[in-house]
């Protein structure tokens, strides 16, 4: 996670078991709340989150503050899945988020493109198809297919992990035995996480 976020995140838990947590907007990025919407700008990205009644939130002093009214087992967790989701709003302005898959092509020489014009990757001979194999991608995803590697970033994290999955399950194996065929497009590292 980016250090200044990390810097920036201040927690109280106060004696009434009210949760407050106070996410600091970091320089270059602006906040604010539109039609029951948080809504985070830098420069031409712009990420916007639906908000839930049961968790207050105001922006003030430069600072986002989260407050849980009650401390019942539903209001705790939509306060902690906000809070987490501010954190990768401010973090995907910041840096953005990157993922990798790996061509894999076992039995038959699958090649993948992207149609930029369609915003789909384009499969072609997956296990000797002849029709090729077209997976949608979610809007604002960029998309670099460099030989048997394809990589993806976005600013929002929802959309480059929703892109990836596409890809994965776009070319899964169905009703052949998957210890022969082991052909695909696999997720080999996603933010934080590496697969080797």
């Amino acid at each position: 996670m980016h250090t200044c976020i990390k810097m920036a995140e201040k927690e109280i838990k106060k004696t009434n078991k009210k949760f407050i947590s106070e996410i600091l907007i970091p320089e270059g990025i602006t906040a604010v709340i539109e039609n029951n919407e948080l809504v985070l700008k830098k420069e031409d990205k712009e990420i916007k989150r639906k908000l839930n009644q049961s968790v207050g939130i105001k922006i003030e002093d430069n600072k986002i503050t989260i407050k849980a009214r009650k401390t019942t087992k539903k209001e705790k967790k939509m306060y902690g899945t906000l809070k987490a989701h501010i954190k990768n709003m401010i973090e995907g302005l910041i840096k953005g988020f990157n993922y990798k898959l790996q061509i894999s092509a076992v039995h038959f020489p699958m090649t993948a493109s992207y149609d930029k014009n369609t915003n789909e990757v384009v499969v072609k001979n997956f296990l000797g198809e002849k029709k090729d194999r077209r997976i949608k991608l979610p809007q604002n995803v960029n998309v670099k297919v460099n030989k048997d590697i394809i990589e993806i970033s976005s600013h929002e994290i929802e959309k480059a992990g929703q892109a990836a999955a596409n890809i994965e399950k776009g070319t899964k194996v169905r009703n052949k035995d998957r210890r022969i065929y082991q052909d695909g497009i696999f997720i080999i590292e996603k933010p934080g996480r590496e697969f080797l």
